[in-house]
């Protein structure tokens, strides 16, 4: 081994890194990203769920309970309802994550202390995991004038037994299209143009939508048979049930098929090599599976965390998702979270074609 000659491959290496730029900040960005992320956006304790208060009682005592549960900031008492009715239209439109119900015969349960019968009620959205672990914090909390451990009954909707694979399964959709359809998109785009195929294409009559939108197709069926066989093996492995519309859960995805594929677009065309396509659909997978509330709890973020994931597409499908499979949601009923997919889509195909364009010059 001749030490002068590794030493010039070193040599050789360390200069490559210093003119890639984009490698040069993926070292020191990644890193950066992860503690900001860590540090400073997922937090486990979570505070101020959107909730929904359904008083039946409306006394003084009544209000003195509510007043003690709302001190302790897990919920955000936002909705003052009239009707058993208006919890659950709350609930399935993904509006509130639990709503807090004080029965007409409050006074009687304090005055018998029945532990079989806890004076006030709490029903929780249980398509979200995060959201039954922050309401079993109030399942003991004390009542004013109650001595028993189990002041407030928590009662989860949609997932009564708390099985893990219902939470997870629909929000592993997006994830998987996410890492596939951004990263299949960028490479073979990036692909075209190192094997001389992109100027080809360029130089025919074809125009920069036509051509964005040619290389998009193709994907979009492959990110529907990916949807069809993770709903399969969830469905045979482990039961998660699909409760609401097939179609419109594929109409979805569809909408957030595309939003991935536009962004892959949209990074190929700042991407010069494959590796360089690869490390940036790293850097956009990790801000989207951490904080669209796949990982960890969404309302336990900041608000700036939450601006920031309000912009990225898989904080918008995972609501569909679980909407639609777990709580039987309809697409009218969120159709915020649709127009954000479709937006986004608009938005990051303008930006791609209008880079493609630039190369035409």
């Amino acid at each position: 081994m001749n030490l002068r000659r590794m030493a010039a491959i070193v040599i050789k290496e360390l200069r490559q890194l210093r003119r890639d730029k984009l490698t040069f900040v993926m070292i020191a960005g990644v890193p950066i990203l992860q503690l900001v992320l860590f540090g400073y956006a997922i937090n486990m304790d979570v505070r101020g769920l959107d909730a929904a208060l359904l008083d039946q009682a409306n006394t003084a005592r009544s209000r003195e309970a509510v007043a003690e549960i709302a001190s302790s900031q897990v919920l955000n008492l936002s909705y003052r309802l009239n009707a058993a009715a208006d919890i659950d239209r709350l609930l399935r439109e993904g509006r509130i994550s639990a709503a807090l119900v004080v029965p007409s015969d409050f006074e009687a349960r304090l005055a018998r202390q029945d532990p079989e019968r806890p004076p006030l009620q709490l029903v929780v959205d249980g398509s979200d995991q995060t959201v039954q672990a922050s309401a079993r914090q109030l399942a003991g909390y004390p009542l004013p004038g109650w001595t028993r451990l189990n002041g407030v009954e928590v009662v989860n909707y949609y997932n009564p037994e708390r099985l893990a694979p219902l939470n997870t399964v629909p929000g592993l959709i997006g994830v998987i299209l996410t890492m596939t359809m951004v990263l299949f998109t960028a490479i073979a785009l990036v692909r075209e143009r190192e094997h001389g195929n992109m100027e080809m294409l360029i130089a025919t009559p074809v125009s920069p939508w036509e051509l964005t939108i040619g290389k998009v197709l193709p994907f979009v069926a492959i990110g529907l048979v990916q949807v069809t066989v993770i709903l399969l093996v969830g469905d045979l492995l482990f039961d998660v049930p699909v409760r609401g519309s097939l179609f419109e859960l594929y109409l979805a995805s569809l909408v957030f098929i595309c939003a991935s594929l536009v962004l892959g677009v949209f990074l190929s065309t700042l991407a010069s090599t494959q590796f360089q396509a690869m490390q940036m659909a790293f850097f956009t997978f990790l801000p989207q599976i951490l904080l669209s509330g796949f990982m960890f709890p969404f309302q336990g973020m900041p608000r700036v965390a939450q601006w920031i994931a309000e912009a990225m597409p898989l904080t918008h499908y995972l609501r569909l998702a679980r909407g639609i499979m777990l709580r039987q949601a309809g697409l009218l009923e969120m159709w915020p979270e649709l127009l954000a997919l479709g937006a986004f889509t608009v938005v990051m195909l303008a930006l791609a074609v209008t880079r493609v364009h630039k190369r035409l010059d």
